[in-house]
């Protein structure tokens, strides 16, 4: 579909739960992931079997994940399937044609945009999302503010040549129905239970979501139970930074210390630029995380 490509599966053959040393898939063609499609005229995933090297599982619910047209920033859908209410996860520069394509496609309407900060990357189609489907937009009450004026702290050099690649002027207004989150809150979205946990340092509002369980065709064998979509709080390999308005590193080590290492190794980390990765990776060969101690 032009609209985005289904993760069915995709996640399992991303990585081996069990044998961390291999290489995690990085973006490339516009995708987060190498995908597994489904039929075409299907109203529901078809049991794909993906594999890699002795990982197996079989696909199931629909997951979308696709970098924006700027700044490579992840955007996430999730659904429990075809036809049914979808949570979107920081839609930035350019999504909108593509998000709206893979949503028609699958029948999918959004009941919920969730933001991880305030930086104009992640947020930047937060009121076009929400409009279309009269969807809230969630974000901590910490980076409430940002949603007031965020191309107000862009660069005005970034802004321009952001402009001529768009070819048309960057414009912004709220959405109409904003609910500020707080560190621990319990949501359930489309039919998903998402934890809310507050991570400051790479903004004063920044926050990871937590849903149980794994994506599409994480299979038992993956070893992967829950799911963390991070923000820019933690990649593969490294962290958001810190030196921008409303950064700390203070903050920062102080969230990865309490909220990040905490995670058990079993957990898919799902990031806001970048592979996905796994919390036992990420323990064992982040320099950001390591001689710290929760």
């Amino acid at each position: 579909p032009q609209g985005g490509h289904r993760l069915s599966g995709a996640f399992g053959q991303l990585l081996s739960a069990a044998a961390l040393t291999g290489p995690v898939l990085s973006l490339g063609h516009g995708v987060l992931l190498v995908v597994q499609w489904s039929p075409a005229g299907t109203d529901r995933p078809h049991a794909a079997t993906c594999s890699l090297g002795n990982v197996t599982s079989v696909c199931a619910v629909l997951t979308f994940a696709f970098p924006a047209a700027a700044f490579a920033t992840n955007c996430y859908v999730f659904a429990t399937g075809p036809g049914e209410d979808a949570v979107i996860v920081d839609p930035g520069v350019g999504v909108l044609p593509r998000l709206q394509a893979l949503l028609e496609e699958h029948r999918l309407r959004p009941a919920a945009v969730l933001l991880t900060h305030g930086h104009i990357d992640h947020v930047y189609s937060v009121t076009p999302v929400c409009g279309a489907g009269g969807a809230a937009a969630y974000i901590h009450g910490d980076d409430r503010y940002r949603l007031r004026d965020p191309l107000g702290g862009v660069d005005p050099q970034l802004l321009a040549m952001l402009e001529a690649e768009f070819g048309s002027r960057a414009t912004w207004r709220e959405p109409d129905d904003i609910v500020e989150l707080s560190g621990g809150a319990s949501l359930t979205l489309a039919g998903l239970d998402v934890r809310v946990t507050h991570a400051p340092g790479h903004t004063e509002g920044s926050v990871m979501f937590a849903l149980p369980g794994v994506p599409d065709g994480i299979g038992r064998d993956s070893g992967l139970t829950s799911t963390v979509v991070s923000g820019d709080v933690l990649f593969a390999g490294s962290i958001g930074r810190t030196d921008l308005p409303g950064g700390s590193m203070t903050a920062m080590t102080r969230s990865l210390r309490d909220c990040v290492l905490p995670l058990p190794d079993d957990t898919l980390v799902l990031p806001g630029h970048g592979p996905a990765t796994t919390m036992k990776r990420e323990r064992a060969t982040n320099p950001y995380l390591q001689g710290l101690r929760p």
